[in-house]
């Protein structure tokens, strides 16, 4: 008999492969009779990986970040460690680490940790967001009245969040608070939220129709350049527009429900293709020609605002189906563009840009949360999830290190500022994504199942 036995591929859970109908006609095999069941090599892994392998990797990840973020004080002359601060100290300082504690990437990081504690029953995780929100609350307590008297001069070691000037400083973290707090953390949150809400709420720049932009008016009166008057940044989404809806959540305030909905449409309505189904990363009001560059973490940024917009905005707000609408669109635009191999590229329509970690991880997240939700049909996006997940966790090296991150990154409109931006294990923009997506991945995989159908990974039904 020609037949070619295929080697069994991994399969999650108990779900079994499923092969095509045996032939009907008898006799000798052809010699192309089971080609189709050839064992195919991969270059990660192609199922859908268990609960104890994604937290395996998530694992890696809090090792690493437990070691080099530490939640001490220090004497910036001497590093001398600062076991106790009943006072505010002018010459105090957070002690150094690989990652800043303040940084909207921590704020990503944070919620992320208490995703995953959630989801693996691991209180670990959700420890490493309560001892970092407890020294903030502290430091906060202490240093606030001293950062207002002066808000020049003043010495503190998180003044970056006590005197916010940018979204940057205020919008993730306070997403994180929020999100602690809905969690029942008991930490005393009376006196962050109000600091980063405002802010965002509030004092942001923004545009005539309400729209969170960037270039504001300066001290001398002049426009900021950032990099252009008036200049939207897809990023924003994600830094504000979250914050807004949980602030909603938080007060009961419907303003804030409108606010984030109509952030999300008007954001849209300048910069989304709807014919690629993807995003451009600047935005300047009034300019009548736009380069439309498709960087992906800002994609990303974009993606995960929309979906926690959802999970807080409530079912009969009169935009909830527009923003769900616009989601969709977006991760059927995103669709079209994920690699033979799981991730997406820096500039997601350009196949000769590199392969991105820390958007593919956002993505991931985004889309797996989609379908947990019952935003996006789990039969089409419950494999392109587990297929993104794979390539994400294969980029956690053995140190729990993530790798493959584009750092940092302002805005352009040319191409060569994207392709070029390097990589780095120290950017921290690839950690909280990782930590989010595997947490969404392991509530996917226990609410569906997906296995192999004629070699070919498919959802099989509810568990």
């Amino acid at each position: 008999m020609a037949a070619v036995i295929a080697a069994a591929l991994p399969l999650s859970g108990h779900v079994l492969a499923q092969h095509a109908p045996p032939a009907q006609e008898k006799g000798p095999n052809t010699a192309d009779a089971m080609l189709h069941a050839l064992t195919v090599t991969y270059p990660n892994p192609y199922r859908a990986m268990d609960a104890a392998d994604v937290k395996a990797v998530l694992d890696r990840v809090l090792g690493y970040l437990d070691a080099v973020t530490p939640a001490e004080l220090i004497n910036k002359d001497s590093h001398a460690p600062i076991a106790k601060l009943d006072k505010p100290d002018p010459d105090a300082v957070l002690k150094p680490g690989d990652f800043r504690l303040t940084s909207y990437e921590w704020g990503v990081t944070y919620a992320g940790m208490l995703a995953a504690g959630s989801a693996t029953g691991d209180q670990r995780y959700t420890d490493y967001t309560v001892k970092r929100h407890q020294l903030m609350a502290d430091l906060t307590r202490l240093y606030l009245p001293v950062v207002q008297a002066d808000k020049a001069n003043a010495h503190a070691p998180i003044k970056s969040f006590l005197n916010p000037h940018a979204l940057d400083d205020a919008g993730a973290l306070c997403m994180s608070f929020l999100k602690a707090q809905q969690a029942g953390i008991k930490v005393d949150y009376s006196q962050l939220v109000p600091i980063c809400g405002t802010f965002v709420t509030e004092k942001e720049y923004r545009l005539k129709d309400g729209t969170l932009a960037r270039g504001g008016p300066g001290a001398d009166g002049q426009p900021k350049m950032r990099p252009l008057a008036n200049t939207l940044w897809l990023d924003d989404m994600f830094m504000g527009v979250p914050t807004i809806a949980l602030m909603g959540k938080r007060t009961g305030d419907a303003k804030y429900y409108d606010d984030a909905a109509r952030q999300v449409l008007q954001f849209s309505r300048r910069m989304f293709n709807p014919q690629l189904g993807i995003y451009m990363h600047g935005y300047v009001e009034g300019m009548r020609d736009h380069p439309e560059l498709h960087w992906a973490r800002a994609n990303g940024w974009a993606l995960m605002a929309m979906v926690e917009v959802l999970d807080v905005l409530p079912k009969n707000h009169k935009q909830y189906k527009a923003v769900e609408a616009q989601f969709r669109a977006h991760a059927n635009g995103l669709a079209r563009y994920q690699h033979k191999d799981g991730l997406w590229h820096q500039l997601i329509d350009r196949p000769d840009s590199y392969l991105e970690t820390s958007a593919s991880a956002i993505y991931t997240y985004a889309i797996a949360r989609g379908v947990n939700r019952g935003y996006l049909d789990k039969e089409m996006f419950g494999p392109m999830a587990n297929l993104a997940w794979n390539a994400v966790a294969a980029k956690v090296n053995a140190k729990g290190e993530v790798e493959g991150t584009c750092v940092g990154t302002g805005m352009a409109f040319d191409p060569a500022f994207y392709y070029y931006r390097p990589v780095s294990t120290k950017a921290a923009h690839g950690y909280g994504p990782v930590l989010l997506a595997g947490a969404e991945i392991i509530e996917m995989n226990r609410k569906f199942k997906f296995g192999l159908n004629d070699s070919g990974l498919m959802y099989q039904g509810a568990r």
